[in-house]
Order: structure tokens, then C-alpha cells, then sequence
């Protein structure tokens, strides 16, 4: 084979990985958000409280860890497609069967085992993803990775928007079944990541044994994904429910601005990962906060449609923007015999610490208002952020082959 093929196959091996693990965070993502734009119905449906309802996205949450766990040792043992296959497989039918939901109960029960296939996704597609990825590419990919998270975010509120009105609740949950053809693709078009074959562990053993001989590091970004969890979903899972009771917005409107800031969410996840193959990971994160702090003031006490539709944008911009670093930054801090269980975990674990965030905000919402509780809750989280990042550390650019020429040198700051 000439040079010039292995180079096209290359390419063409890391574009269905890098697709295949946007796809399947893309739906993941899709079929945790559908939730949120259906508190109301939802609780009318099963006859429980809001707050119970709003619970079942905390059990999502809560569960994420245990698949990071099981789907991320999968993955270091056996190679990435078959655990990517069989949890795309596993959360379709677990969103399927939530379509079919009898009582409460069973919902709640659905919500918290679809959380181990949510869990399960992102660890073993971000590392597929960032192998595949020339090193200088490796920060644009991560972005357009972590985008697939605020698209399915919009592609949820357009559902919200154009769906729930003529077909119901169930079939929301009904669709979230079309992922698993998903499995399919990673079967035809998608290699096994070359990293893995060269790193393979021996055995499940020495891959958490490596764990434990990095366990500061991992006790960093554990702290660290916690509080990147907080600014995520402390801006996002209850800001639609915010606009319905504080501006009294209906929920048509309410789904056109989130479709807008989820479009602002895809914008800065992009633009600060590429950033971030400049700047360095953590200066490029620290930036897209300094957004988020600057506009918090309108995004929560603005009063006019006008600035209800902009400061989102501009804060989902923020947000989002930093954690487009995230899948790269977490490959990269990784041990290679690791590289599959310890991003998911790390990031899974910070899920697991900040699931109360809607419970937090809510009973805050009780005690000093909406406003405040929402802008007070992101203001302490942003400001102990940036002070983790400035004291953390980066390996930005360290190669995962054993290659180093493959991609050129690698990087370390």
C-alpha cells in the first residue's frame, strides 16, 4: 500500500471515530434533556410534586459513575467499539422503556438506569475520539466531542417545541430508541483505536492499580469535574423552568430561546477548544469563564425578551467554551493504560458530587428567590474554577502513541 492510501485510511478511520462519538453523546445528551422541558407535563402525568419529578433527572446523575466504571474498564480490557456498541444498545432500550412508564415508580427507576448507560458513553466515545485525532487537531475535535452534548440539548428543545404538542410525552422517549441503529455504524465504519492496541492492560487489575498510583491526580479532577458539573448543569437543567415561572414565558417561547443558546453553547465549544491548542487547556477555559461572570447579571435579572434571548446565548457560550476543553484536557491528564476509565470516571464522579445541583438551586429558589439563587450559586462556583485551574497542572499536546514522531512532539505545560 502506497504512503499516500495509509494517510487517506488514516483519515478516514479517525473522521468515523470522531463522528461516532459525537453521534452517541449527541443522543445521549438528547435523551437527558427531554426531561427537562417536561417537568410540568410530567408531573401532572404521574400525580407528583415538580420537585419529584425534577428528583428523576438527580437519579440520571447519580448513576453516571457506575457506567463509567463498568463500560470504561470494557474498554481498556477489550478495545473501545464493543463497550460503544453495546451502551448505545443498552441507554436506547432503557429510553424506550421510559415511553412506557405506568406510574412514578417505574420512571424513576428508568431515569436512574438509563444514568449508567449516560454514564457509560462519554468515557469510552471522548477516548476513542481524542485517539483517533492528530495531536494539532486535537482541540477543535474536542470541542465539536463536547458539542454534541449542546446539541442534543437543542435538538430536545426543538422536539419540546415541535413534537410534544402533537404527539404527547410518551413518544418523546420513544424516539430516544433511534440511537441504537447507531451501533451499526460504529460496526461497519469505525476501527479500533491503534492507542488501545499498543497500551492494552493485562488485566483489570493493573488498570485500576494504575489508578491508584495516579490517585492525586485523579483526586484533582474529580474536584475539578465537580465543579465544572455545577456550572454546567446549574445554568442549564432548571433555566427553562426559570423563564416559565419568573418572566412567565410559555413554553414555545421558552424552547426558541433555549434552541437560540444551545446554538451559542455549540459556538463557544468550538472556538475555545481550538483556542485551547493555542493557549494551552487551562488558559482557554479560564477565558470562556470570565464570559460567564460578566454577563450572569443579565442572564439572571434581565427583564426584557431581548436580553432573555442574548444573555443566554453569551452564557451558554461561556460555559460550553470551557468544556470543550474538557474531553482533550482529561485524555491527555490520563494514564495510557487508563485512558478509558479514568476521563469517564473523573468526569462521571464530578456528576455523581454535584447531582443535588437542581435540588440546591431549587430549595435556594425558596429562600432568596429565583434570581438569586441561580446567579449566586454560578458566581461561587465560576470564582473557585478559575482558582482550581491556576493551581492545577496540563499536559497539553503529549502524544498516545508509542510513535512520538506520529503526530510530532508533544507539548507539556
Amino acid at each position: 500500500m502506497q504512503p499516500t492510501d495509509s494517510a487517506a485510511n488514516s483519515k478516514s478511520s479517525a473522521r468515523h471515530a470522531v463522528l461516532a462519538g459525537f453521534l452517541g453523546w449527541t443522543l445521549d445528551a438528547f435523551d437527558f434533556f427531554v426531561v427537562v422541558f417536561m417537568y410540568d407535563v410530567l408531573s401532572r402525568q404521574f400525580g407528583v410534586s415538580k420537585r419529584e419529578i425534577i428528583l428523576t433527572t438527580t437519579a440520571t446523575l447519580a448513576m453516571r459513575p457506575i457506567g463509567a466504571v463498568i463500560f470504561g474498564l470494557l474498554s481498556d480490557r477489550f478495545g473501545r467499539r464493543k463497550p460503544l456498541m453495546a451502551n448505545v444498545i443498552y441507554f436506547s432500550l432503557v429510553e424506550l422503556l421510559c415511553g412506557f412508564s405506568p406510574n412514578y415508580t417505574f420512571f424513576l427507576v428508568m431515569r436512574a438506569l438509563f444514568g449508567i448507560g449516560m454514564g457509560g458513553e462519554w468515557g469510552v466515545g471522548a477516548s476513542l475520539t481524542m485517539e483517533a485525532a492528530p495531536v494539532r487537531w486535537r482541540g477543535v475535535l474536542s470541542g465539536i466531542l463536547q458539542s454534541g452534548y449542546s446539541i442534543g440539548y437543542l435538538l430536545a428543545a426543538l422536539a419540546a417545541r415541535f413534537l410534544l404538542p402533537a404527539w404527547g410525552w410518551r413518544p418523546m422517549f420513544w424516539i430516544g430508541a433511534l440511537p441504537a441503529l447507531l451501533a451499526l455504524y460504529i460496526r461497519a465504519k469505525v476501527p479500533e483505536s491503534e492507542a488501545w492496541k499498543q497500551h492494552r492492560a493485562a488485566s483489570t487489575g493493573q488498570v485500576l492499580r494504575t489508578v491508584l498510583l495516579e490517585w492525586k491526580r485523579f483526586l484533582y479532577l474529580v474536584v475539578l469535574m465537580t465543579f465544572m458539573m455545577f456550572m454546567s448543569h446549574g445554568t442549564q437543567d432548571l433555566y427553562p423552568d426559570f423563564l416559565k415561572e419568573v418572566h412567565h414565558l410559555s413554553a414555545a417561547v421558552v424552547a426558541n430561546i433555549a434552541i437560540f443558546y444551545n446554538i451559542g453553547a455549540v459556538v463557544g465549544a468550538i472556538i475555545f477548544g481550538h483556542f485551547s491548542q493555542v493557549a494551552g487547556r487551562r488558559k482557554s477555559m479560564i477565558a470562556a469563564m470570565g464570559i460567564c461572570l460578566v454577563i450572569i447579571p443579565l442572564w439572571a435579572f434581565g427583564g426584557s425578551l431581548a436580553v432573555l434571548v442574548i444573555a443566554p446565548f453569551v452564557m451558554q457560550m461561556g460555559v460550553q467554551g470551557a468544556w470543550g476543553v474538557i474531553p482533550v484536557h482529561l485524555n491527555e491528564m490520563s494514564a495510557d493504560t487508563t485512558r478509558g476509565l479514568m476521563p469517564g470516571l473523573t468526569y462521571q464522579l464530578g456528576i455523581l458530587f454535584a447531582s443535588p445541583t437542581n435540588t440546591i438551586e431549587y430549595a435556594l429558589r425558596d429562600r432568596v428567590g429565583y434570581q438569586w439563587a441561580i446567579a449566586g450559586f454560578e458566581v461561587v462556583t465560576i470564582l473557585t474554577l478559575a482558582l482550581l485551574l491556576l493551581l492545577g497542572t496540563e499536559r497539553h499536546g503529549r502524544s498516545f502513541m508509542r510513535d512520538s514522531l506520529k503526530d510530532g512532539p508533544a507539548a507539556t505545560h
